[in-house]
Formats: structure tokens, C-alpha cells, sequence
């Protein structure tokens, strides 16, 4: 059972293969994602990740880890701080911040690149899972 405060985390990287895949399933080519040459004439200097490719981890934890499996995505919003790239690590941390009627709470959600401590995505979600949150 979700609690208020409760903090969960999950470590994750993502392959300049993942990024392609990500630009084939969704059609996003931008070449600030997929071109090393065009990146490197860009503010970023190298190719970085689709915003949405790094949220999506969003979607992997809270329906399959953290409340888990059954539960439904009610509401998303990100912010995405800094750029991610390849080979990185990061860390999603998700905090418990209220229990709402109906089985459902409000997570923060938040990416942080491990090595450096830095925010790259915040945001947060609501979702429902009528078996592993406490109905109010």
C-alpha cells in the first residue's frame, strides 16, 4: 500500500539505439536527436534524448513497479529542466505526495543524473490502483 512521503527509485540509461527506436515508433527525426554533426552545431554540442523518451520511464515504473502492475495513468506534466544524453545514468525518484479519493494518489516524479546530482525532469502524476492504494 502507497503512504504519503514514501519514496521510490529507479536507475536507468538509455543507448543511442533506444533513441532510435524512440524517433521510429514516434516519428520525431529531429536531428538534435539522431545527428552527432548537426548536434554539435546546437547550444547541446552533442545529440540529446527526446524529453519523452526520458518521461517514459515515468510510465515503465508506475505500471509495472511502483504502485505496479494494474494501475492506470490518470494525469502526467513534465518539465524538462536540462538535456539528457546517451550513456548516462539517471535515477527516477517518485514521492508519495497525497492519497485522493477513488484509489488514486499524486506522485512527484522527478529524473536526476546520478553522477552530477542534477534535475533533468520534474513533474507529476496521478494514478489509480484500486489494489495497492488505500481507499479515503
Amino acid at each position: 500500500m502507497l503512504e504519503v512521503n514514501q519514496i521510490y527509485t529507479h536507475d536507468f540509461s538509455f543507448s543511442q539505439k533506444d533513441v532510435e527506436a524512440f524517433a521510429t515508433v514516434t516519428g520525431d527525426t529531429n536531428p538534435l536527436h539522431l545527428d552527432a554533426e548537426f548536434a554539435a552545431k546546437t547550444i547541446f554540442r552533442k545529440p540529446i534524448i527526446h524529453g519523452f523518451l526520458g518521461g517514459s520511464v515515468f510510465s515503465k515504473v508506475l505500471g509495472t513497479q511502483f504502485p505496479g502492475e494494474g494501475s492506470i495513468y490518470l494525469k502526467q506534466s513534465m518539465e524538462f529542466v536540462q538535456p539528457m544524453v546517451v550513456g548516462v545514468t539517471y535515477q527516477a525518484v517518485f514521492t508519495v505526495l497525497e492519497i485522493l479519493p477513488k484509489s488514486s494518489a499524486r506522485i512527484e516524479t522527478k529524473i536526476i543524473e546520478v553522477e552530477t546530482q542534477k534535475v533533468v525532469t520534474t513533474g507529476e502524476a496521478v494514478v489509480m490502483n484500486r489494489q495497492l492504494i488505500p481507499k479515503i
